[in-house]
């Protein structure tokens, strides 16, 4: 099986718009600006999506897993409709306060699964976040790594990946 070529996805702040609390109503799910355009120009150049994601919240009793699925079910179908997917959603619900957990970003434990179940090419995958925290996950397993600055339009850093 040939390795695959992947973009890592943060999902508050680079996916949906970082609202600086908890995000789990889908009329609060707002996908920031020129979001799919860069994915469908990333996907004509091979790269399967995978989001990565710290789901705090239901560690701390914000939200539940049917609300943050909720969510995720909104922006499969709307990715869907431009005939984009998402290879997986994979997300840590933990909380430090709560509990100890490997796959809290900046622990790769996540990333690992998604690269060995993808069968993923680090060498030629990213991972854009919005955090420190999802640069170091993506250091721990060879991934490069895009920082932005939360709700940027990714199109504006494409150039740096393709």
């Amino acid at each position: 099986m040939k390795k695959q070529a992947c973009v890592f996805l943060d999902r508050d702040g680079v996916i949906n718009f970082e609202r600086g609390e908890h995000t789990y109503l889908i009329s609060d799910f707002v996908i920031n600006d020129g979001f799919f355009e860069a994915l469908q120009k990333l996907k004509q150049k091979g790269y399967i999506f995978i989001i990565i994601t710290n789901q705090s919240g239901i560690a701390l009793n914000k939200y539940t897993v049917e609300q943050m699925n909720a969510c995720h079910e909104f922006l499969i179908k709307e990715a869907k409709l431009i005939n984009l997917k998402f290879e997986a959603i994979y997300f840590c619900p933990h909380h430090p306060s709560v509990s100890k957990c490997l796959c809290r970003k900046a622990d790769s434990l996540l990333l690992e699964k998604a690269i060995d179940k993808f069968n993923i090419d680090v060498n030629s995958s990213w991972f854009i976040g919005d955090k420190q925290r999802d640069a170091e996950a993506a250091e721990r397993v060879g991934v490069k790594s895009m920082l932005i600055k939360s709700n940027t339009n990714i199109n504006e850093i494409l150039h740096l990946i393709l």
